[in-house]
């Protein structure tokens, strides 16, 4: 049986109803902004998700993945790097006329949506900079992952349970990852400014921070 027809047999009547309606990327957003943002220190499947309304950035990063996979899209994510003052982001891809986009969920403002109005993933990541930050106003991204496409994990059910999704954490930790910064441009880095910093917690769960 394939992953999506296991999915949407999973499904109840109302969220097969709800599930139908996510027919673009912005809408899955949208569905994710309204999601609480959890604090839990373990992963939850897509079906999860839709269950809970709870997700952190790997649980939404999943659940877009899958809604995307939904509608025609492969199940593409990225693991974008920080240094060791703050926590990766997942991405959940998608491209639209040659062009890359993304869905996400995140405790900071900035973390979230992008438009598929970038050439290349490099160009996609880098749009993430000024935004990915730590609660000390230190601009903490470094590096991103090569894609990876869920599709390999589908034998371990990753869309209805959750009892495996620690092999595609440990799966991300091993695959080819791109530097973004020399040791020199990280020496020049200023903090954010404090008025865009507080503008990217605006609705944050304190619990949900990393705190170096």
């Amino acid at each position: 049986m394939s992953a999506i027809k296991l999915f949407n047999q999973s499904l109840t009547d109302s969220e097969k109803t709800f599930m139908a309606k996510l027919t673009d990327p912005n809408k899955i957003q949208l569905f994710l902004d309204e999601l609480i943002y959890s604090a839990d220190p373990f992963y939850r499947c897509p079906l999860q998700v839709l269950q809970d309304k709870t997700a952190h950035c790997f649980d939404g990063a999943l659940f877009a993945t899958a809604a995307l996979r939904q509608i025609g899209y492969p199940p593409f994510i990225l693991d974008m790097i920080p240094n060791q003052r703050d926590d990766d982001h997942l991405l959940a891809l998608y491209k639209q006329e040659g062009h890359w986009g993304a869905i996400a969920k995140s405790n900071f403002v900035g973390l979230r949506f992008r438009e598929p109005v970038y050439r290349n993933l490099r160009e996609l990541v880098m749009s993430y900079f000024e935004q990915y930050y730590n609660v000390e106003r230190e601009k903490t991204l470094r590096g991103y992952t090569v894609p990876l496409n869920l599709e390999r994990f589908d034998k371990f059910n990753w869309m209805t349970m959750p009892d495996h999704l620690d092999k595609i954490a440990d799966k991300l930790d091993q695959i080819r990852r791109f530097d973004l910064l020399s040791d020199k441009m990280t020496k020049r880095l200023s903090l954010l400014d404090q008025r865009s910093y507080q503008a990217g917690l605006m609705g944050v769960n304190e619990k949900g921070l990393f705190r170096p």
